[in-house]
């Protein structure tokens, strides 16, 4: 059989990227399970290596994504007291003692079955007293190797494997792009999320993780580029650096959230069905068929689940026939064509609410004002908190609000706000700013393109009505501690994301 009659090798590239590789596991339960996406080799770096250590075991896309909706950061967290008072000369700031003790034993890791497992796979850290790249497959594997694959310099002391120092592969390289293709692999299949912003900010912390993420890119975009120059010599009748074409399926994403610095186990579980939600998208955009999974890409809830409320108020002005929101707010105040609505917004599960990436509850109560002609009902109405649209740098909050005016008219208030860090102290004015539109008829929000809009302004919400608001807070669920969590958790995904758009600059 030539090799233009076999079928093509297919690699799977795990790539690094910090706690971010918990988006890599969600993409691994719709490619694994969803898609039944198999692979002849696998490659992973950094933190994807701890996604192919359960992939050797023979973990399910599933299993691997279920185990980060359930890592708690607190868990990892070990500080390597007893190298402090070397101050400068400090071996690292932690350790990595609570993965090994903790971490690993809940994701159920079984190095003698990773160790007999019947996969192709190469595992990367860099061996610094040799100062090449340590490439293991798993019959190699161990625990101490794992480790090493992740000790992050500075951040983790090295690990000592056969008298030799170890160290992550990250700053040599984050994805191994070429061990796969040396191994014969045709089609590269790469979950890619480290940082491509072109976002440069001050600070210790800030400036480690962009070198990084310079050294990352810089080296896989290098390699694509080879790839690239291949296959047009081969195309044009040449044989390429690789002797052969190759294709490459590239999922990336900027997830929001930091490399190491992350103590909410709601934000981890959220870029895990973040990961789910990207992959189903990505693969549907190239015709990859999907088994049913489950309608939300959520973890198991508890059951009665815990739920919570709060009312909000907002007011303002709208101009019909505007679709431009400050003109029409300008107009309407001039005209007097006031707008506003006094809304229930309820998360009847809020375990699912916070872990689900578009945060999507209920909204209850009515509009009302001249624009409109009375108070209309609002019906299956949806509010959105903190919507990720692909750029950590900004977050919107929206509002979708079906309702019928007196006359019978059906509409829909359609609103949004933008949270970002623009120069000034922005925050307040972002968070109580709702760009209006009223839509005719009940829209759904896939057909907003073809809306007609009959009304722009912008509502706000009043210093008054925010205490009220804030005072308005109820929970319910099985017991106090529930209760109390619920709130808990509810403060720390709001104030979580404020910090990070308008703290980026601190720890991104």
């Amino acid at each position: 059989m030539t090799d233009a009659d076999r079928s093509p090798r297919r690699a799977l590239i795990l790539a690094g990227g910090g706690l971010k590789v918990a988006f890599q596991a969600g993409v691994l339960q719709v490619w694994l399970d969803e898609a039944d996406l198999s692979f002849d080799l696998a490659d992973a770096c950094s933190g994807g290596t701890l996604n192919q250590a359960m992939y050797c075991q023979d973990m399910s896309g599933t299993e691997i994504a279920d185990n980060w909706r359930a890592y708690n950061p607190l868990d990892a967290l070990d500080l390597n007291w007893s190298a402090y008072r070397k101050l400068l000369f400090a071996d690292s700031l932690f350790e990595l003692d609570a993965f090994r003790e903790t971490v690993f034993p809940k994701w159920g890791l079984d190095f003698d079955r990773i160790r007999r497992s019947d996969r192709e796979a190469t595992f990367n850290a860099y061996n610094f007293s040799e100062h090449e790249l340590a490439v293991w497959t798993p019959d190699q594997m161990d625990e101490d190797r794992l480790i090493s694959c992740i000790s992050l310099p500075m951040w983790f002391p090295p690990v000592t494997i056969d008298g030799d120092t170890h160290i992550d592969s990250v700053f040599v390289t984050d994805a191994n792009l070429e061990e796969a293709l040396r191994r014969g692999a045709d089609e590269l299949w790469i979950i890619w999320t480290v940082g491509q912003l072109d976002e440069w900010h001050g600070g210790f912390v800030s400036q480690y993780f962009q070198i990084i993420e310079a050294s990352a890119n810089g080296v896989f975009r290098r390699t694509l580029e080879r790839i690239e120059r291949n296959n047009a010599a081969i195309a044009n009748g040449g044989t390429g650096e690789f002797g052969r074409p190759i294709e490459v399926k590239l999922l990336k994403a900027e997830v929001d959230m930091h490399y190491l610095i992350n103590v909410s186990r709601d934000r981890v579980a959220e870029a895990v069905n973040a990961g789910v939600e990207a992959a189903r998208d990505w693969c549907r955009a190239r015709d990859i068929p999907l088994d049913a999974g489950p309608s939300e890409a959520a973890a198991p809830t508890r059951e009665p689940p815990t739920s919570l409320r709060f009312t909000e108020t907002m007011t303002g002005f709208v101009t019909e026939g505007m679709t431009d929101y400050e003109t029409g707010a300008r107009r309407g105040r001039l005209a007097e064509t006031d707008l506003r609505f006094r809304l229930t917004i309820t998360m009847e599960d809020v375990n699912r609410f916070l872990r689900t990436p578009d945060h999507s509850a209920t909204a209850e109560g009515y509009v009302e004002g001249a624009a409109l002609g009375g108070r209309c009902p609002v019906s299956e109405g949806r509010f959105n908190l903190f919507v990720d649209e692909g750029d950590p740098r900004r977050r919107y909050m929206r509002y979708r609000l079906p309702f019928t005016t007196p006359a019978g008219e059906p509409r829909t208030l359609r609103g949004h706000k933008v949270i970002e860090d623009d120069p000034g102290a922005d925050a307040w004015g972002d968070t109580t700013t709702l760009y209006t539109h009223v839509l005719r008829g009940h829209v759904p929000a896939d057909a907003d393109d073809e809306a007609e809009v009959l009304a722009a302004g912008i509502l706000r919400i009043r210093v008054g009505d925010l205490l009220k608001q804030l005072a308005s807070f109820r929970t319910e669920g099985p017991t106090r501690a529930d209760r109390l969590s619920a709130l808990a958790r509810f403060g720390g995904l709001f104030l979580g994301d404020l910090w990070g758009v308008y703290a980026r600059n601190i720890f991104s």
